[in-house]
């Protein structure tokens, strides 16, 4: 069975809305190992920064967690030592992997049609009342850590939850 994967941004497209506080190529990975298009007429602190800063990210805060806890929790792959991300930009530009499988089940478990932070920020912004539209001031560090696995929210799949939830 064929498991959905469907991310709705691009690697470049992450990188230049602002994820990972602008550390993700800071240590263990070379972002020249990537094409250069990826980082074409950004700023090297969207991407290259020794340093987490929160106001790189697209919503402004901080959101994740460390190396370090990723490690611990046992969520990396040897082949893909910065985890997720790294591995997203491996499969996009075509590698296949031994830990396709898992990673894709990971996506799915947290962004996926029924992950539960998809969930939990739609649940959150019907409550607060507000449209879709305004919703980017419901729960940013939720959304924020969404947009690390790819994940943008939108009226469309809002729609989708309040039929499937509220009826």
């Amino acid at each position: 069975m064929q498991i959905e994967f469907k991310p709705m941004l691009t690697p470049e497209e992450m990188i230049s809305r602002g994820i990972f506080g602008g550390t993700y190529f800071s240590r263990l990975i070379d972002y020249r190992d990537f094409p250069d298009t990826w980082f074409e007429n950004l700023d090297e602190k969207l991407y290259h920064s020794e340093k987490y800063e929160s106001d790189i990210n697209y919503f402004g805060i901080k959101a994740g967690q460390s190396q370090e806890e990723w490690e611990a929790k046992g969520w990396m792959h040897q082949d893909d030592p910065r985890g997720w991300f790294e591995w997203y930009c491996k499969y996009f530009l075509g590698r296949r992997h031994t830990d396709d499988e898992r990673q894709i089940k990971r996506w799915q478990a947290f962004c996926g049609p029924r992950g539960r932070w998809r969930n939990i920020i739609y649940k959150k912004i019907y409550s607060h009342g507000c449209d879709i539209i305004q919703s980017e001031t419901v729960s940013p560090r939720i959304q924020q850590s969404l947009l690390h696995w790819s994940y943008v929210v939108n009226e469309k799949d809002y729609k989708r939850w309040v039929l499937e939830k509220i009826g």
